[in-house]
C-alpha cells in the first residue's frame, strides 16, 4: 500500500486530537516505564520527538492489526525501536529516526534485516523521507497516530528465526505485562 507524502501529511494533521477515553477503570495505575525516550539535557527534544513518533507508530501498526513491543533486543545485541507480530505471525521491525543527524549517524540498521520479514523507517512528517532507502518501508507518524506511506518488500525469515523472535516476543511481553500488574518485581527482560 503506497500513498503520497502530501496524502499521509494531510491524515498526519488530522490526527492531532488526543483519543478520549469514555470509561473509567478500576485497576490502579500502572508505575511509570522507564524507557530510553524518557531523559533530561540537550537531547530532550530529540527523544521526545523520538517518543511521539514511537507512540503513533505503535498505534498505526495496531491499527493495522499488529502487536507491538518497543526496545526488544535481538539476538545479535542490536535493539530494535518497535517490533510487531501480525496475525499470520509476520515479523516487522519499525526503526524510528527523530531527524537527518539520527539516520545519518545510525549504521546498524541493516543489522536489523536479519529478524523481521519487512522493516521500516518511521519518521515524523517534517523528515526528508527521499533520504530514506526506497528498498525499505516507511511510515509517519506523531504522538496520535500516522500512516504507511509505503509497504517494505518482504524476506521471508527462516522458520528457526521466526520461532526465535515469537519466542522472545512471547516471553518479553509476558514478562513486562508482569511488571506492570505487580505481579513481579523483577528487572525486565531487554
Amino acid at each position: 500500500m503506497e500513498i503520497s507524502l502530501p496524502e499521509a501529511v494531510e491524515i498526519v494533521e488530522t490526527l492531532d486530537e488526543p483519543p478520549t477515553r469514555e470509561h473509567k477503570t478500576n485497576m490502579p495505575p500502572a508505575p511509570p516505564a522507564s524507557s530510553p525516550f524518557e531523559a533530561s539535557g540537550p537531547d530532550t527534544a530529540r527523544l521526545q520527538g523520538a517518543a511521539a513518533i514511537c507512540r503513533g507508530v505503535v498505534r498505526v501498526m495496531e491499527a493495522h492489526g499488529y502487536a507491538c513491543l518497543t526496545e526488544m533486543t535481538l539476538a545479535n545485541g542490536r535493539r530494535a525501536d518497535v517490533v510487531a507480530v501480525g496475525s499470520r505471525s509476520d515479523v516487522l521491525i519499525l526503526e524510528i529516526k527523530s531527524g537527518v543527524p539520527d539516520f545519518q549517524s545510525d549504521q546498524k540498521w541493516p543489522d536489523y534485516l536479519d529478524y523481521c520479514d519487512r522493516f521500516f523507517f518511521a519518521v515524523d512528517n517534517a523528515f526528508p523521507s527521499e533520504i530514506l532507502p526506497k528498498t525499505t518501508g516507511l511510515v509517519i507518524a506523531d504522538a496520535f497516530g500516522g500512516a504507511i506511506l509505503r509497504d517494505a518488500p518482504e524476506a521471508k525469515l527462516a522458520g528457526a528465526r521466526r520461532r526465535a523472535m515469537l519466542t522472545r516476543f512471547g516471553q518479553l511481553a509476558a514478562h513486562r505485562l508482569s511488571r506492570v500488574t505487580g505481579l513481579t518485581d523483577t528487572t525486565p527482560l531487554r
